[in-house]
């Protein structure tokens, strides 16, 4: 690297931090890291229709929930000051600086005021595509003098002040991730960068904010590229050295139109309220357009650390696969501590009803390593525990033929007294359990679903469900006798 790396995101504070947001954010980080270079956030809020500190929060809370901090921008927390000396990190902030580098431009040359309407804009607009030209600004205000310009702005007109093309050319872009593209001349003609009010436009915030933090590299989305000849040509007006400009793909959705959320799910707030894990929200992401060198796809955050580079970031558009999202989820749930996956998903199961407080850390762990196979998010544990908890345990009406059945009532009080033998706070293994149905079977000449079923009913209050081998481990025959008379006052 010919200058130490400092990297930057820019989201605009309208909402929850989305899927692509999050992939430029990782990608960006992971550059960062990687280098031992500097992160930066900064927050892109000149649309003061849509955007609110709220929003900004919210987008804050999302990447701290991913575990990747930035060393540099607005603080986590509304009231928390800024962090790092390029500031004011929010682009609200900084309108007396952008006004000022609008006025070098002014004194260079290089820019003019524009009194032209909205109206007229629009006819000009309408002449040229009639008549098969570019649409762009004729260049009507050029003539008007500085003097001039000052003069009719003192009177109160409003005017915008534009970007003086003076020299049309092909300006050449080497981005890291696309290769040689080439701007030909004539793509776009004078353009605003102060609109009338002195509100900045995207593309002359950018090059500000970029040159004065001393950005390094722009890892963006490629619906950026189009945006990238106008701020070369600001940079060079200037006499700034860009920097280092790598377009990343779009995101598309599985019917191969750019991700939204007509496709469902489609911010990190989503994933992590619907139980996704922020190790594989990142692992998956970093894959939306990237692979390792190895081609491995379960990657800790470390490891990505270490192998990410722009020479294997794809050019070619990545396609978000919900279904490969859950499934790499599934890997990590599965790989995880039972203690530590049990403080997860306990908040969980409490706020459905589900309280397991009491229970040991041995009871715990076997739960956990018995049903953290079966989960592809946190959510999943709700039905998986559901069947140990005894304030849930009801009788369902698909029992009700079971509950007809002649055989089904002597199945049940055998199985009682059965249980009666050992201790009320012991449970039985999948051994004792295998073997107890033996007994039963053959001291009540039952067989088939008759025999199944109604042992079913008595454990769990339903025919169908989850293996009796997993659950009857994690319940005390306390617990089984309980339920199973309940079962049999339900019958009589």
């Amino acid at each position: 690297m010919s200058r130490p790396v400092r990297v930057r995101f820019a989201p605009s504070p309208t909402g929850y931090l989305h899927v692509g947001g999050a992939r430029t954010f990782l990608f960006n980080w992971l550059f960062a890291r990687h280098h031992g270079g500097a992160m930066i956030l900064r927050v892109e809020d000149t649309d003061t229709a849509r955007s609110t500190r709220e929003f900004e929060e919210m987008q804050k809370q999302d990447m701290a929930w991913l575990g990747l901090p930035w060393d540099e921008g607005p603080g986590l927390g509304l009231e928390t000051p800024s962090v790092g000396s390029f500031g004011p990190y929010r682009q609200s902030e900084r309108m007396s600086i952008y006004a000022e580098h609008a006025q070098v431009l002014l004194n260079k040359g290089h820019a003019y005021y524009c009194f032209c309407t909205d109206a007229e804009l629009e006819e000009k607009k309408k002449l040229a595509l009639a008549s098969g030209r570019p649409p762009h600004y004729d260049g009507k205000c050029r003539a008007i003098s500085p003097q001039d310009a000052q003069k009719r702005l003192a009177q109160g007109e409003k005017g915008a002040v534009r970007f003086w093309i003076k020299n049309p050319k092909a300006y050449k872009l080497k981005d890291l991730i696309r290769g040689e593209i080439e701007f030909q001349e004539g793509m776009v003609g004078d353009f605003v960068i102060l609109r009338t009010g002195g509100m900045p436009v995207y593309n002359f915030c950018c090059v500000i904010d970029d040159h004065l933090m001393e950005i390094s590299h722009v890892l963006r989305a490629e619906e950026h590229l189009s945006n990238t000849v106008r701020q070369l040509m600001l940079y060079e007006a200037y006499g700034w050295t860009p920097p280092d400009f790598g377009h990343m793909s779009v995101v598309l959705g599985p019917d191969k139109q750019k991700l939204s959320k007509r496709h469902g799910a489609t911010s990190v707030n989503d994933y992590k309220e619907n139980g996704y894990l922020k190790e594989a929200i990142n692992n998956y992401i970093a894959l939306l357009g990237w692979s390792s060198p190895d081609h491995r796809e379960i990657l800790p955050l470390n490891e990505m650390v270490a192998l990410f580079g722009t020479d294997r970031i794809n050019s070619a558009p990545a396609v978000f696969d919900g279904v490969k999202l859950k499934w790499m989820n599934s890997q990590y749930l599965r790989a995880m501590d039972e203690l530590e996956l049990w403080k997860m998903i306990e908040p969980i199961l409490k706020k459905h009803g589900l309280d397991f407080s009491t229970s040991s850390e041995a009871w715990i762990k076997s739960a956990v390593a018995a049903f953290k196979t079966s989960m592809e998010t946190l959510v999943d544990c709700v039905p998986l525990f559901h069947p140990l908890s005894d304030s849930g345990f009801s009788v369902g009406e698909e029992a009700a033929p079971v509950l007809g059945w002649p055989t089904t009532k002597r199945v049940i009080e055998v199985w009682i007294s059965e249980l009666k033998k050992g201790n009320p706070q012991s449970a039985l293994t999948e051994e004792e359990f295998t073997q107890l149905q033996k007994d039963i079977q053959l001291e009540c000449q039952v067989k088939g679903k008759e025999f199944f079923q109604a042992l079913r009913v008595a454990i769990v209050g339903k025919p169908h469900g989850t293996e009796l081998k997993l659950l009857i481990p994690l319940l005390f025959r306390e617990s089984l006798i309980n339920r199973a008379q309940k079962v049999l006052s339900k019958m009589s």
